[in-house]
């Protein structure tokens, strides 16, 4: 699971998406002494493989790509965590909290947790699901841990702690499983959507006050991609001329339009907090891409995950979606590559995770 890049990782990364050109030069040194990620499945690289869940891909024909196999991760090869660690210029990817140990946790860890999201029942009707709040809970851990291994000095660690990078990406399965599974849940009856969205954003900038106060200086807040257009919720509902459904998209629309409002609330209140948001919506995968999934998806147990031991697509290269609902490692590079390096003004704001990084 530790396996890196570092025979390659001086190298220039290009990755071209028709129209769309990234030329990211990989530092040969860390930019940023530690990197920690929380979310969900698009981070997630192995910390559900050993729970209770349906939302675990730790089995063929995830990881096909990847050197490792199958480790967890919710795509064919690298996730847009790993590119991350690897533009930030890391010998290694960031080890997930479950088998995290010893020295390696001081550069970071991965605490994502594929089917979880900013409410603690998000994710719940898959089974176990590692909620913001435990991961949250899970980083106090480490940090426990950071200082005992430098030296028992808290002061060093919370200084220390005040330079890395910390990425957020949560909030999709407070939509995909919760908000739009009536059946399970009571959020749709209860709120507008424009109600949810207030009360979504209301305790994520609890939890980002959290991480704050745990020493966190340098924060990516990742929004949420249109989740309407994946391919295994235009399955489930009925899609509009768009092509998408766009009910989903204009719900998840009103979480991203408080992301802005909230960056720079935190921004202000917090003395020398540097917050900044990924919008991701702004760089959808399918641009050039082939937008159905490269895997047989299932349409029971892990519904939209790919059916174990199938053959994937050959070209997977040229496809948006690995699954019913998450990227091929291409659509990851994507992300990660326009989050890093901003090329239009509406990628990040106030600043790309690059410019952040050099803070």
């Amino acid at each position: 699971m530790a396996s890196g890049f570092s025979l390659w990782r001086c190298m220039p990364l290009i990755a071209m998406f028709c129209s769309l050109n990234i030329l990211i030069l990989v530092s040969c040194e860390p930019k940023v002494p530690c990197f920690f990620i929380f979310g969900d499945s698009l981070m997630d690289n192995g910390n559900n493989n050993d729970l209770d869940t349906q939302a675990k891909v730790n089995y063929p024909p995830y990881g096909v790509d990847f050197t490792d196999g199958p480790t967890g991760r919710f795509t064919n090869g690298m996730n847009q965590a790993d590119f991350l660690s690897q533009f930030l210029g890391f010998d290694n990817f960031r080890p997930p909290f479950a088998r995290a140990s010893g020295s390696e946790m001081v550069q970071g860890v991965n605490y994502a947790s594929g089917g979880s999201g900013i409410r603690g029942e998000s994710g719940s009707n898959l089974g176990e699901v590692i909620s913001l709040d435990q991961q949250l809970g899970n980083h106090q851990t480490t940090i426990s841990k950071i200082v005992s291994l430098q030296g028992n000095n808290a002061s060093y660690t919370g200084e220390y702690l005040k330079k890395c990078i910390y990425a957020v990406g949560s909030g999709s399965n407070d939509y995909i499983n919760n908000y739009f599974m009536p059946d399970f849940f009571p959020e749709t009856s209860q709120y507008t959507p424009e109600q949810y969205a207030d009360l979504l954003i209301q305790q994520y900038a609890s939890q980002i006050k959290v991480l704050y106060n745990s020493g966190a200086r340098k924060i990516a807040l990742f929004g949420l991609g249109p989740i309407g257009c994946t391919p295994e919720e235009i399955r489930t509902f009925p899609r509009n001329l768009s092509g998408c459904v766009d009910n989903l998209n204009n719900a998840v629309a009103q979480f991203n339009n408080r992301m802005k409002p909230l960056v720079d609330g935190l921004n202000a209140n917090l003395s020398d907090a540097h917050v900044t948001y990924v919008n991701i919506s702004n760089f959808s995968p399918q641009i050039g891409l082939l937008s159905f999934p490269c895997c047989e998806t299932s349409t029971t147990f892990g519904k939209g995950q790919c059916v174990p031991n199938q053959k994937p697509c050959l070209v997977r290269t040229l496809r948006a979606f690995y699954d019913g609902f998450h990227p091929t490692e291409t659509g990851h590079l994507l992300f990660a590559g326009r989050a890093y390096t901003a090329i239009t003004p509406f990628d990040d704001y106030p600043i790309d995770i690059r410019h952040l990084a050099e803070l």
